[in-house]
């Protein structure tokens, strides 16, 4: 960053505020001028490095920096690094019949139940497919997916095996 710009514009204001006063405060401002430059410089450079400062106590654990080179401003930013993502753990598995057998099915969803679904997939750390097949299971629970004994029409059970 290149403070010429600012200096001279410090010292045009300066001698346009000397020429309120006369001819002599005029050739004062300019001899007072050149010696002040350094000064208007370091002046410059500790906003600079105050603005910096601030920016780094926002941005930690980045920081940034002011540098000079040369009679220029240079800013260093360092960006914190990115966290290393923490290792997910692998989904289960859609749970097996005994014989170890998997069924697939196509499922149509309203698209509000759709995005409830997936959002709540993403809120365990799970996919889609597991999420479901862990809610139908709960769903289902223990016992509850065997099917219902079949009855005669007449309300009668069966059981054992007939001759």
């Amino acid at each position: 960053m290149d403070l010429t710009p600012y200096v001279d514009e410090l010292r045009r204001e300066l001698a346009v505020a000397a020429e309120a006063a006369g001819e002599e405060a005029v050739a004062l401002a300019e001899r007072l001028t050149a010696p002040l430059e350094s000064a208007i410089r370091l002046t410059l450079l500790d906003a600079l490095s105050a603005a910096a400062d601030e920016i780094t106590r926002d941005l930690a654990p980045g920081s940034v920096e002011v540098r000079l080179r040369r009679r220029e401003a240079e800013f260093a930013v360092a960006l914190p690094a990115k966290p290393e993502p923490e290792p997910q753990e692998a989904p289960a598995p859609p749970p097996e019949d005994a014989d170890g057998a998997v069924a697939r099915i196509n499922l149509r969803l309203p698209e509000q139940l759709k995005q409830r679904v997936e959002e709540a997939a993403n809120r365990d750390q799970l996919s889609t497919n597991a999420w479901l097949v862990r809610a139908a299971n709960a769903a289902l629970g223990p016992g509850r997916g065997n099917p219902a004994p079949r009855r005669s029409a007449f309300g009668e059970k069966y059981t054992g095996w007939v001759q």
